[in-house]
């Protein structure tokens, strides 16, 4: 019987594996202590202790208040309820907003519903690495600007924001400021206030956390409403029985990427500069997407010239190797990354993209596995190419 192959998982941006120690904290609530935090007796009221507690180890980790943290079901759930409860409290004031062209879809789609609304929404260019341009930004404040959503870090070629900047930008004109920090919670240090940040989007399945959970910050005063009307849960901001499991997962996921955050992310930039490195200097016509320091610490992505994406990812599957060409939301889509195409890639080479993004169990023999197998496979797929041999001819 075939051996089979070790599975060498580089998609921690789609999402990541669930900490042993973050299983074990959900589990007697489950079990154990199932009662509905929204009940009177002291059987339930443990819990709604213990989600108070898993509220204040989030706070802390973005030096906010605790009463700003509001629970929701995921980072996409938090960018909707931001933008379309802004849109919403602060019509008196305008129907401008400003976001970017590289935002992820639930802030791009978001984007396009409110304009369907009677919102009218601007959407930044990008430089060649993905980076906004403050300019550029300045330029697009009206005074009916009401917010401004930037993302952190993105989330297929791993560009870090300069929010401390936008953030000044926005104070400085009275604007609110939303940033989608999906990717970048628990990978860098974030702290609201110094940042200037109004609204943060987070989901805990990006840090070792469990599905189905994330948060939105937001500041005290911010004039939002309620996103889901039913229940008082939430101070009264987001109906619905509490996922207590999923809260409590997500409070040890916190103070566990918190208290690993330095040395674990030390290793990933050490090991995402070695991928890169070699992938660069062994397999040609490749080029880095992305700004080449300034990124996530476990972001690399890359694009293949004469390669199609898909059939890299199917073929290193087959060697047990999983990777993405883009965000894990868009995996069916045959259309070229919307980012890729906003740093102004031409479609073909698009469509060869790879991202791969590491996680604290990554070793180096696993990218050097990794690095053989895709110059064999885009070796193998530019023999098939008629484009890479119509190239080389004209070589």
């Amino acid at each position: 019987m075939a051996e089979e192959k070790r599975l060498i998982y580089l998609d921690n941006a789609a999402t990541t594996k669930t900490a042993p120690e973050v299983v074990e904290a959900m589990l007697p609530y489950f079990t154990e202590l199932y009662g509905n935090p929204s009940s009177v007796y002291q059987f339930s009221q443990k819990n709604k202790e213990a989600i108070t507690a898993a509220r204040e180890t989030i706070a802390k980790s973005l030096g906010a208040n605790t009463e700003e943290i509001y629970f929701t079901a995921g980072g996409s759930e938090s960018d909707n309820w931001a933008l379309k409860a802004a849109a919403e409290a602060y019509k008196s004031k305008g129907n401008h907003i400003i976001t970017t062209k590289i935002e992820h879809h639930a802030v791009l789609h978001t984007g396009d519903w409110l304009k369907k609304q009677g919102c009218e929404v601007t959407y930044l260019d990008v430089d060649e690495n993905g980076t906004v341009k403050l300019e550029e930004l300045r330029k697009a404040i009206r005074p009916t600007t009401i917010l401004i959503s930037v993302m952190f870090a993105n989330n297929e070629i791993g560009t870090i924001q300069p929010i401390r900047e936008i953030g000044k930008i926005a104070r400085e004109h009275g604007i609110l400021f939303h940033t989608d920090a999906v990717q970048a919670f628990g990978q860098l240090p974030i702290q609201v206030d110094e940042l200037n940040i109004d609204m943060l989007s987070s989901s805990a399945h990006k840090l070792n956390g469990p599905k189905g959970i994330g948060f939105l910050y937001i500041r005290k005063g911010v004039k939002i409403r309620s996103f889901i009307h039913g229940g008082a849960q939430e101070r009264k901001r987001r109906a619905g029985t509490e996922n207590v499991p999923g809260i409590i997962g997500y409070g040890a996921a916190v103070e566990r990427a918190m208290r690993t955050m330095e040395e674990r992310t030390k290793k990933e930039r050490e090991l995402r500069d070695y991928l890169i490195d070699r992938v660069l200097r062994e397999v040609p016509y490749t080029r880095l997407n992305g700004h080449r320091t300034n990124r996530l610490p476990n972001n690399a992505n890359f694009s293949f010239q004469f390669v199609e994406g898909e059939s890299l990812l199917i073929m290193l599957d087959t060697e047990g190797i999983c990777g993405s060409s883009g965000s894990a939301c868009t995996s069916g889509s045959l259309d070229p990354s919307h980012v890729l195409l906003a740093i102004g890639l031409p479609h073909e080479i698009a469509h060869g993209s790879l991202r791969l993004t590491l996680s604290e169990e990554t070793t180096k023999e696993d990218l050097d596995v990794v690095v053989e197998a895709i110059k064999r496979i885009v070796g193998r797929l530019r023999e098939m190419s008629p484009l890479y041999e119509d190239f080389t001819r004209r070589q």
